[in-house]
């Protein structure tokens, strides 16, 4: 049985590899350019959040004192 499991994880891993090998890698340009318009979504979502925050405890603030 053990044996069995070792043949299987290096089969596991040969294939692993063999997917990657046919992975369409992005450029630089194309990777820089995502990853600014990520940073730049999760700024504006994280802003969007802080206002929803603000504007609740403020809500809280008046109701409850």
């Amino acid at each position: 049985m053990a044996r069995n499991q070792g043949e299987s994880r290096f089969k596991f891993v040969g294939e692993t590899i063999a997917e990657l090998k046919k992975v369409t890698w992005p450029t630089r340009q194309e990777a820089t350019y995502l990853t600014t318009i990520v940073i730049i979504a999760a700024a504006a979502v994280a802003m969007a959040l802080w206002g929803i925050d603000i504007s609740f405890a403020k809500l809280m603030d008046w109701m409850l004192f």
